[in-house]
């Protein structure tokens, strides 16, 4: 692997994670927006990565493994809205968007939630940013070497 390759990888791990952070953000503001465009309340997004590159089959990714296989790093394959979880009813009759029993759907965002995705998302920005720093310093000291 050379030492651009180290660069790229950690950049795009950084890239993604910022773009979750971004996510994770609008999921934030939206947490009580209780009708959007289309009339319906704000759903939940989530962030799915996938490997960059040409990776194939599982087959085929685990014999390159054994012929110095590396990865290209990572990109954001999807961003989906969250119909697993349940969209929040709260009684509030004296709301615009009630319901004829007095019911307000609200979006299906957890605050606690979001702020622990949050912190994940931080903590593997910053380790890919270590990483990239680790990968500079390396190149760096190879330089330092080389004009000695």
């Amino acid at each position: 692997m050379s030492m651009f390759s180290a660069f790229n990888i950690n950049a795009s791990g950084m890239t993604a994670q910022r773009y979750r952070m971004d996510v994770i953000s609008e999921n934030v503001a939206n947490a009580n927006t209780t009708r959007t465009a289309d009339g319906t309340p704000y759903r939940r997004k989530v962030v799915s990565f996938a490997q960059k590159g040409d990776t194939g089959s599982f087959g085929r990714v685990l014999g390159n493994a054994s012929r110095s296989y590396s990865g290209q790093g990572v990109k954001v394959e999807a961003v989906f809205e969250d119909h697993e979880s349940e969209m929040n009813m709260v009684y509030d009759p004296s709301h615009p968007d009630a319901d004829e029993n007095g019911y307000v759907t609200y979006p299906n965002v957890n605050i606690i939630t979001e702020m622990t995705n949050l912190i994940d998302a931080s903590r593997a920005y910053e380790a890919n940013a270590t990483a990239f720093n680790a990968s500079k310093s390396i190149a760096l000291k190879g330089l330092e070497l080389n004009n000695q």
